[in-house]
């Protein structure tokens, strides 16, 4: 399939670059820039976006959004979409678990296990695993954070927002930039690009990037660092414009990650103290081909991606010195994506019209393997307390294995358009998506053992248990995804209202699998037991098997968001702000919840209703070229409507994870030195907020809010800048994550104070 759609590429470009369809470059498809440019250095103010689907000011556009240019990514430190949990408002994507986690909440919407509720687009290619969104990135020229539902133009998983990234470009750019860091708790990064033109109109780089992390959190049971961890990636990006208004970038990417992982305290000890091993390694490979013609008519464009990811978690689960059971997850995840998207604009009107197609195939190998202190007292617990006494039963073997494994193939196509119209002032804009999805799991679940009974120390009998259980399972999805806004504009100005529907599909809860098998062993063995009749296995297995059919499943989650907002630009460009009210009502809410007493798994359940209400505000303000001020808030407020589980009621309380206040302040100074050494040095203290956060449903466990100071030392360097940063200067202790297993508490404590030196050196080429 992938052949088959970079086939159809090459076909498409040779077409455009035809002399028949070469036309003069429009304003938005400008040449080769003669003037090589350096990296972007504007603040966070910013309104321009570089998304295809997207125009380009944001001041006629009814969406909030924050954007971060490359500046003030590398003066804040920012490696990735994670580090924008700091400065974006109602944007939270904390630092817990390992990098697989990669759970993050705008507005109250959020997911933890399965499809992500947001999207994420690397230089036009969408990620549709949210194991792969936790990665560093070199030479990030941009980020925008689009938050609100964006399913009419981007479909699936951006039922709560999307994040673009965008690289640097060969196109705009050339030259040599390295990037050396060291900092505290033995943390080390190297990164190293070339950026140069083949001809000119053809440019090409190449980046390469590596960090080690020697860990914030001893395990007290070995000594060793529980979040100690190593990662490298490379970048290929090769840019072409063969006529004026033709663009063609195809961008490859490599990533490998190693990390022990899952530092979580136990809250009786307040220490880190499991003995099985815990690391998460993970490959991906990501390729994606943009194709961007632009006539004076209409511009057209095609992106095709194709992504791999290879991952294995392996853990500790009960996360005790007690051998309980372990977990390995193994995953080789494929995934292929086609959008077409065609755009125009005639006077006052302008549409956009759309195809988009997927197909994802993933294999996993999820064995959970049980140790004696695991078998004792999760298998034969509940059986031994029901034999008489002195009767008893007992495992033969030292461990017991519980095999699970899942193909899950997936495929979705989409067909989507969106129609705008300018009257005086106003601008209106309707859009609609119809989208459909199928999806299947094909699952085998395996075990075989034996246990014997015993009357004080004589044994009685023995009794094998074999399992061995497989089907296949399948839904599909279908919706409609409109969406209607206005927007009223002034002189750099707008404001605007909108509506809009959003939508995540469904799926099947994978990890409740080794629960279902331990009740399968239960009823085995007293079936067996209770005189092995010959037609008690198969009457176990169907019952098995419903059970699976009726549990497995959870529903898709749909919302409607209502919002009003603006954004405004004053003072020639020295004042930007923009604020935004909304409500969410939200059904069938994906939430991810640990059950009650000794179960060892983890459901995806769907909460009836929920409802998100809140505001944002941003502000930038740079009142001299030496002073700039930033200021960014996110209040939300979002409980359970109608919601109860296992004969308990949860309406009113708030739904966990997500916060309810994030804060972020910047003060920047940026003094000019006249020196053939230094060219000015800037100063910038910074303070972000998080909380309160609930970590249950029943809101019995809370963080409340914290706050993280952070400053930086900026010398400008003639080829480069070097920074002396650190962050949570005040070592405020915090959690970033809680949960109950096994009737047992955990939590994760955020990164405690840490500082370090960075220098980048940029060889702009003359």
């Amino acid at each position: 399939m992938v052949k088959f759609l970079r086939h159809i590429n090459l076909l498409f470009l040779f077409v455009l670059t035809s002399p028949i369809f070469s036309h003069a470059a429009t304003d938005d498809m400008s040449s080769v820039p003669r003037i090589k440019e350096g990296p972007d250095t504007l603040a966070i103010g910013e309104v321009t976006i570089t998304s295809i689907k997207q125009g380009r000011s944001l001041l006629r556009q009814p969406v909030s959004v924050t954007t971060l240019r490359q500046d003030e990514l590398e003066r804040l430190n920012v490696r990735g979409i994670k580090g924008a949990s700091d400065i974006v408002p109602n944007f939270f994507m904390p630092e817990y678990g390992s990098r697989m986690t990669s759970s993050i909440y705008v507005r109250g919407i959020g997911a933890r296990i399965d499809q992500p509720a947001i999207g994420l687009n690397v230089d036009n290619v969408p990620y549709l695993n949210k194991d792969a969104y936790d990665f560093d990135m070199q030479d990030i020229q941009r980020i925008e954070v689009l938050r609100g539902p964006q399913s009419t133009l981007y479909g699936r998983n951006t039922i709560a927002g999307l994040i673009n990234v965008t690289t640097l470009s060969p196109l705009h750019y050339q030259g040599v930039r390295a990037m050396a860091e060291g900092g505290t708790h033995d943390n080390y990064r190297l990164g190293l690009s070339y950026y140069g033109l083949l001809g000119s109109r053809l440019g090409m780089s190449v980046s390469a990037y590596g960090s080690f992390r020697g860990g914030y959190f001893r395990n007290n049971y070995d000594g060793d660092k529980a979040d100690r961890e190593r990662l490298g990636s490379l970048r290929w990006k090769t840019a072409w414009r063969p006529v004026d208004n033709l663009l063609v970038e195809n961008v490859a990417s490599y990533g490998h990650t190693r990390q022990n992982g899952y530092p979580y305290f136990f809250e009786d000890t307040d220490e880190i103290n499991y003995n099985d091993t815990c690391f998460y390694k993970r490959i991906t490979f990501t390729d994606g081909l943009t194709v961007n013609w632009s006539t004076p008519y209409f511009t057209l464009a095609s992106i095709t991606g194709f992504q791999y990811v290879n991952d294995n978690l392996t853990l500790d689960q009960d996360f005790l010195p007690e051998s309980y059971f372990t977990l390995t997850q193994k995953q080789h995840d494929r995934s292929v994506t086609q959008d077409i998207v065609l755009r125009g604009t005639k006077g006052g009107y302008s549409w956009l019209a759309g195809v988009f197609g997927f197909y994802k195939y993933a294999n996993m190998n999820a064995p959970v393997n049980f140790g004696k202190d695991g078998i004792d007292n999760l298998i034969l617990g509940n059986v031994n307390n029901m034999l008489p006494a002195g009767m008893a039963l007992r495992w033969d073997q030292d461990n017991l294995f519980l095999g699970s494994e899942f193909t899950m193939p997936v495929k979705g196509v989409a067909v989507y358009h969106q129609s705008s119209y300018d009257w005086r002032n106003f601008s209106f804009a309707l859009g609609l998506r119809l989208d459909y999805e199928h999806t299947a799991l094909r699952y085998r679940s395996h075990s075989s053992s034996s246990c014997t009974m015993y009357r004080g120390e004589r044994p009685l009998g023995s009794v094998s248990v074999d399992i061995d259980d497989s089907d296949r399972l399948s839904q599909h999805f279908s919706q409609l995804l409109p969406k209607f806004s206005v927007t009223y504009n002034l002189p750099h100005s707008a404001i605007f209202a909108s509506v809009s529907k959003g939508y995540k599909a469904g799926g099947f809860n994978t990890q409740m699998f080794s629960e279902f098998l331990q009740q399968r062993l239960k009823q085995e063995m007293m079936g067996n037991m209770g005189g092995g009749q010959g037609g008690r296995p198969q009457t176990v297995a169907e019952e098995s098997s419903d059970l699976v059919a009726g549990l497995v499943n959870y529903h898709p989650e749909v919302s409607w968001n209502y919002e009003i907002g603006g954004h405004f630009s004053v003072d020639h460009g020295r004042v930007y702000s923009s604020f935004a009210l909304f409500m969410i009502d939200c059904r069938d809410q994906q939430l991810t919840m640990f059950p009650e007493g000794t179960t060892t798994g983890r459901i995806m359940i769907n909460a009836e209703r929920t409802r998100s209400t809140g505001g944002e505000f941003t502000l930038g303000y740079s009142p001299t070229p030496r002073w700039a001020f930033n200021l960014a808030y996110g209040y939300t407020h979002a409980v359970f409507r109608r919601f109860s589980y296992n004969g308990s009621e949860y309406k009113g309380n708030h739904v966990p994870y997500a916060p309810s206040n994030t804060l972020y302040l910047s003060a920047t100074y940026r003094q000019p030195i006249k020196s053939t050494l230094l060219k000015s040095i800037g100063f910038t203290a910074d303070m972000c907020g998080t909380g309160e956060i609930y970590w249950d449903e029943a809101n019995e466990y809370r963080q409340p809010f914290y706050a993280e100071m952070g400053a930086n030392i900026r010398f400008e360097l003639p080829c480069g800048s070097l920074d002396i940063w650190g962050k949570n200067l005040t070592d405020t202790r915090f959690s970033t994550f809680r949960y109950e297993s096994m009737s047992n508490s955990f939590f994760q404590r955020g990164l405690p104070v840490r500082g370090g030196l960075t220098l980048r050196l940029d060889f702009m080429s003359l």
